[in-house]
């Protein structure tokens, strides 16, 4: 099964969070009639717009990369602390601020976002910042890590475009005050004793 990301209510109500009105991502549909929108980015939009939800799977690796955290998607620290695996809307927002900022830094090396266009953007964002070496060690220890057996790198296919609706599924979120709900099986709804 899939990863998916419903945006619910925050808080949650009695034992179950209820998910957001699709009505409220509905300009996400606009998206889908850009001039030279690539289909991922336009099915991306065109889910956000009709459910509220982003089909998160394809994402994990390379947000977890980006954010420097195992499971951001699955709120797996949540889940640990909470029973709900919920990224509350703060949480959004530090999601949507990682993907933004990577989208900005990257806009200089063109759209087609690859294993080793990522590599070369955060390597300049950590070249900058205080620890460099520390952090420049810990992002090969990373990207060996995402490495098959055979030494071949994931072979991601995104586009800035299709990140930037991402982040802007999770920025609606923080600002509307949605969490997200990390659902990888029905029921939609978590139970809580």
């Amino acid at each position: 099964m899939g990863l998916d990301n419903v945006a619910v209510h925050w808080p949650r109500t009695g034992r179950f969070y209820d998910p957001v009105a699709p009505a409220e991502f509905v300009d996400f549909g606009e998206i889908v009639d850009l001039p030279n929108i690539s289909a991922p980015t336009a099915a991306l939009a065109e889910l956000i717009a009709k459910t509220g939800t982003v089909r998160a799977t394809v994402y994990t690796e390379l947000v977890d990369l980006l954010l420097g955290l195992e499971g951001v998607l699955y709120a797996t620290d949540a889940a640990a602390e909470d029973e709900d695996p919920v990224i509350d809307p703060d949480g959004c927002g530090w999601i949507a601020d990682g993907i933004e900022r990577f989208v900005a830094g990257h806009r200089a090396y063109g759209e087609a976002v690859t294993f080793e266009s990522v590599s070369e953007v955060l390597r300049k964002l950590l070249a900058d910042g205080r620890l460099a070496e520390q952090q420049l060690r810990w992002l090969d220890g990373r990207l060996d890590a995402l490495r098959d057996e055979s030494g071949e790198p994931p072979q991601w296919n995104f586009t800035c475009a299709e990140l930037s609706v991402l982040a802007a599924f999770y920025r609606r979120c923080a600002d509307r005050g949605f969490a997200v709900y990390a659902e990888s099986a029905a029921p939609r709804r978590a139970t809580h004793s």
